[in-house]
């Protein structure tokens, strides 16, 4: 990712950085413009052609981490069709937080953040323009990893495809969501690395991936009710063992979109037009 922020800061031009904070910032408005959210999501992804290595990392990583546990498990395919579909879910979720945190906190720190922010553009326009370029990204990690899985690698699922592909898209909306918001508490990106485990593996123990939910201590299946990679995990497991959309597919839908949203309104909160 070494290359991302030479398009960062071609985009904020230094006319633009002379020139300071724009004079009507104050009045800028706040409501989301489509125009203006569609230009920062092509910056975004403009930025991310600039580096093949990160978008080949992003793509393939997930393929491989699924092929690899598909052999791992040779000699038990029930068990591949048991934890397989709940990873279709996690790692989104994960390579869409580390690649976020890091590429926003690289604008943070470079001051091309708080340049854009002079312009004329909210704080929501800047939000949903990075969710909208990485959710792209999610859409051809996501459509890569389900349909090797399913058609090259076998895994045995008896709802429709396309409802993986929904749960593993909003996993990495979420995944992405965190990502904003994490960069605002770290001043380096071994920092925004070091939030991967505070954030992450936590969920990643308690989401019912190595033991189910009702088996924990009563105290950690309460902590995992209200922890969004739990929800992602059910709703996978619900297009696994039921051929129609369940009521449970749909909470569990609700909920981890509902978080997402969240967080993407936790992490506009923390974005700010001048330093201190």
């Amino acid at each position: 990712m070494s290359s991302t922020n030479a398009p960062q800061q071609a985009a904020a031009t230094p006319q633009a950085a002379a020139a300071g904070p724009h004079p009507h910032a104050q009045s800028r408005p706040q409501a989301l413009s489509p125009a203006r959210t569609l230009a920062t999501a092509a910056r975004v992804l403009r930025q991310l052609t600039h580096d093949p290595r990160t978008v080949a990392l992003l793509l393939l990583i997930p393929v491989l981490m699924i092929t690899l546990l598909r052999y791992v498990f040779d000699g038990s395919p029930r068990t591949f069709d048991a934890i397989g579909a709940s990873l279709l879910g996690i790692f989104p979720l994960i390579t869409m937080f580390l690649v976020t945190s890091i590429a926003t906190l690289r604008e943070r720190t470079s001051g091309t953040l708080e340049r854009l922010l002079a312009m004329p553009l909210g704080k929501g326009d800047l939000i949903a323009g990075y969710a909208l370029a990485f959710g792209a990204v999610a859409i051809l990690q996501s459509l890569l990893a389900t349909a090797l899985s399913i058609w090259v690698l076998g895994l045995d699922v008896i709802g429709s495809p396309w409802l993986l592909l929904l749960v593993a898209l909003l996993d990495a909306l979420l995944g992405t969501a965190l990502g904003l918001f994490v960069s605002a508490f770290a001043a380096s990106e071994f920092q925004a690395v070091q939030f991967m485990p505070a954030v992450i593996f936590p969920q990643l123990l308690l989401c019912g991936l190595f033991i189910a939910r009702d088996q924990m201590a009563p105290v950690l299946e309460a902590i995992s009710t209200v922890l969004p990679m739990s929800y992602a995990v059910d709703g996978m497991n619900e297009v696994l063992h039921h051929t129609d959309v369940t009521g449970n597919f749909v909470r569990d839908v609700l909920v981890v979109a509902g978080c997402a949203l969240l967080v993407l309104t936790l992490g506009a909160a923390t974005l700010r037009r001048r330093t201190a």
